[in-house]
């Protein structure tokens, strides 16, 4: 099965939902009806703007939501919502949503580890769920930004059957080849696709690096952006993902009786 995916690498206005939904709206009207699947960057709406999450952080995430029901409709096409702020009964938490052609929400995933070195245990909660859901037919799993650092949570949803890794982020450019080397390692180790997608730009704290990409199981990259905004585009063959998995057989060849 072949897949068509864009990457949206936008400069994220820092604290200004309104003006960052019309920028995600203007690039969807760029892209043309060969492509399944969308992928937006970590905390799209405002940036690392932290300290005004009282202000915008979304309430059940219903206006994110909506918004992106829309435009999955309108264009007919999968969302993979990068992340927004969600605003629950307990506090905030940073949640990845997954919307289908037709304008289903077919997952949110809390992110599970908090990176400290951008405070983020400080104003938002950790998720506690996987991030595994279906699109296209086809097994995946959505993490977000710091979450790969964590090969062992990423292995718990491989061995879920998932063959397609979402990553959405907000990674620094002082660690940039810490970016590669992980995701590039994510997708060797669990022969699966990895489709990441970063920001670009600067916020009052940090610059953030972009290069997002698209990587096939063998650890090869499919497509790499540079560190400008830009929409990439690059096309999947899912049924790599099972000649690999046959070929070097990892999950066969498994020990977990001697692992912990």
């Amino acid at each position: 099965m072949n897949l068509r995916i864009a990457l949206f690498q936008i400069n994220i206005v820092f604290g200004n939902p309104e003006e960052n939904k019309t920028k995600i709206e203007q690039h969807f009207k760029t892209i043309d009806s060969a492509v399944d699947i969308v992928v937006l960057p970590e905390l799209w709406t405002t940036g690392y703007d932290l300290n005004r999450l009282d202000e915008f952080a979304d309430t059940n995430a219903k206006d994110s939501i909506a918004f992106l029901t829309q435009l999955a409709t309108t264009y007919h096409v999968n969302i993979v919502g990068g992340s927004v702020a969600k605003r629950t009964a307990k506090g905030v938490t940073n949640t990845m949503l997954v919307i289908n052609r037709k304008g289903v929400l077919i997952s949110e995933y809390d992110k599970a580890h908090l990176f400290r070195l951008m405070n983020e245990e400080r104003f938002l909660l950790a998720g506690n769920d996987t991030g595994l859901f279906t699109i296209e037919n086809q097994p995946s799993a959505g993490v977000i930004c710091y979450d790969i650092r964590f090969p062992e949570w990423i292995r718990t949803h491989m061995i879920s059957g998932a063959n397609m890794l979402f990553v959405v982020a907000q990674w620094p450019m002082v660690r940039m080849n810490h970016w590669k080397a992980l995701l590039t390692a994510r997708a060797i180790e669990n022969q699966c696709y990895v489709i990441a997608c970063n920001r670009v730009g600067q916020d009052p704290k940090h610059t953030f690096g972009g290069h997002s990409m698209i990587i096939n199981p063998w650890g090869e990259i499919i497509k790499e952006a540079g560190g400008e905004e830009e929409m990439v585009f690059g096309s999947i063959n899912l049924t790599e993902v099972g000649l690999i998995r046959q070929t070097i057989p990892i999950f066969d060849d498994r020990r977990p009786d001697i692992y912990e």
